[in-house]
């Protein structure tokens, strides 16, 4: 394991399992509402802390994008940090949930971390290298044909701006396909997009904690990762269309019509 993958993962398994622990005890935890729908509670600050204090440890030069703290220092190496992917799952008790670390060197990401802690599910992947579940090797799907593909997806929930294009997109998504989910952690849906349990995944208005990690892993495992028209935008956009090299751009093109400016990063 490359030794920047290996403090990662270490930072990650360390967060994933306080916040594990912590579901014990919803009820008793602080929580703030960022926004409408958006909410932190003390245990998604807690695990940034965690995480932060390991990476600063071992790489003290190193800059962090984390999703409570912001940004910090500057370093052609930068930390992308989702301490607790899936907020209101977590707080509503559904399990599903993860911890995302990716790191980007000159704007190129070469380090991703997705560990899910109700499964003991760890996802990594360094460039070049592969993307693994638990150690084992994974690719995306073979799925050829986008009628029999099961879709991962994210509905908006604090930005509203593309909510009509995202509908449409839906909408002829829902019917061209075999299925469509929503499980509530992107982070998660591109891991399980990597390891071939979703055969593609679409979403809209992600942070770059949300993606950077998973699309990594798609990346190593086989996939194919754009923004919704193809383009490799998707971290600044947030917009994401990612699968398996046959649905990939089969998906595209059910997106492409539907396309507002916005959602083509004009």
């Amino acid at each position: 394991m490359h030794p920047m993958l290996n403090i990662a993962v270490k930072a990650a398994i360390r967060a994933g399992k306080m916040i594990y622990r912590a579901a014990d005890n919803l009820d008793h935890l602080t929580v703030t509402k960022k926004s409408h729908a958006d909410y932190v509670s003390e245990v998604d600050r807690a695990a940034e802390r965690i995480i932060i204090e390991a990476l600063q440890q071992a790489y003290p030069t190193h800059a962090i994008l984390a999703e409570e703290s912001g940004a910090q220092g500057e370093s052609e190496y930068v930390w992308i940090i989702d301490p607790l992917d899936g907020t209101t799952n977590f707080l509503h008790g559904v399990q599903q949930y993860a911890v995302s670390i990716a790191l980007q060197h000159n704007g190129v990401l070469t380090q991703a971390v997705v560990y899910d802690p109700t499964k003991n599910d760890l996802f990594t992947a360094t460039r070049g290298r592969g993307a693994f579940l638990n150690d084992k090797r994974i690719r995306v799907s073979k799925r050829k044909e986008l009628a029999d593909s099961l879709i991962g997806t994210g509905f908006p929930y604090t930005n509203f701006e593309h909510k009509d294009a995202y509908m449409a997109i839906f909408t002829d998504v829902m019917q061209k396909t075999a299925g469509l989910r929503r499980p509530g952690a992107a982070s998660l849906d591109l891991a399980w997009t990597a390891a071939g349990r979703f055969d593609g995944f679409f979403e809209t208005a992600l942070k770059p904690w949300d993606l950077a990690a998973g699309a990594l892993l798609i990346i190593e495992a086989g996939g194919m990762v754009s923004d919704l028209h193809g383009s490799d935008t998707y971290i600044k956009s947030g917009h994401i269309c990612a699968g398996n090299p046959f649905i990939h751009p089969q998906l595209l093109e059910v997106i492409a019509p539907h396309l507002t400016a916005g959602l083509k990063g004009q």
